[in-house]
């Protein structure tokens, strides 16, 4: 009875919001949601999909120990502005079809809203999208959110691409289908080359200076001359030079030559 219990409560999470959570390692994920469920008062999961499905605080919560929301769309939205008014128009001249990286994705707001700006300024593009964790890929690959992620996203935006379900957005396949998906270890994986914008925020604060310095090297070599590496506003690059870069804008830095 309890294993239907269960059962029953990953198919309803998955027909109200198209997370499914069959995807995950089960014994963790039970564990998990069997100690939230318990400390919420709740005799079974039924019972606690019901309230879930009822309250937006306790659902935020069921997704905050799911860690389904880590990032935003259109996270520090100048920034976004500069590389939509500014940086990309450079590019499409510099390149007939621009070639994109979305380095360390995480659960795919920062490629889909890459996406979003390209489908805006009609641009010709490829958006490879990549992270070392596989559960955070699919998620991006499933392009569900909260309406507390798209808090940044303009709300024409919004409207025509996103479809709202009962507690959650459900991003269009015209934006999903600009991204691909790939898992890539930063540190240990090769990188391919030729690209025009490569973007990578918010990860590096993770690493050891030495191991910045590498990535940063290896960066610049991944980007075709006027190509340009976008980064997380706590990431400023002090000396640019030293990695064949130099300041286009705040957190944006070009390749030189």
């Amino acid at each position: 009875m309890e294993d239907k219990d269960f059962l029953q409560f990953i198919a309803s999470v998955k027909k109200m919001t198209g997370i499914d959570l069959a995807l995950y390692k089960e014994a963790q994920m039970k564990r998990r949601l069997t100690s939230l469920r318990q400390k919420r008062g709740y005799g079974t999961f039924v019972q606690y999909f019901d309230a879930i499905a009822k309250d937006k605080e306790l659902f935020y919560e069921f997704l905050d120990r799911m860690t389904i929301n880590v990032s935003e769309f259109f996270r520090n939205p100048g920034r976004w502005e500069v590389l939509e008014n500014k940086i990309l128009p450079r590019l499409a001249k510099q390149s007939s079809r621009v070639k994109c990286w979305s380095a360390a994705c995480s659960t795919g707001e920062e490629p889909y809203t890459l996406s979003l700006i390209l489908l805006r300024k009609r641009l010709d593009a490829t958006v490879l999208a990549s992270d070392i964790d596989e559960g955070a890929l699919s998620k991006a690959k499933q392009g569900v959110y909260t309406d507390r992620s798209l808090q940044d996203c303009p709300k024409e935006l919004v409207d025509k691409y996103f479809v709202k379900d009962t507690l959650s957005y459900r991003i269009s396949e015209e934006v999903k289908k600009r991204v691909t998906f790939k898992k890539h270890n930063l540190l240990a994986d090769t990188f391919d080359t030729q690209f025009d914008l490569i973007i990578c925020r918010n990860v590096m604060i993770y690493f050891t200076e030495e191991a910045k310095h590498e990535l940063y090297h290896k960066f610049s070599r991944a980007l075709k001359p006027g190509g340009v590496l976008f980064v997380g506003s706590t990431e400023q690059i002090f000396q640019p030079q030293q990695y064949q870069l130099e300041t286009e804008d705040t957190f944006f830095y070009r390749k030189m030559g």
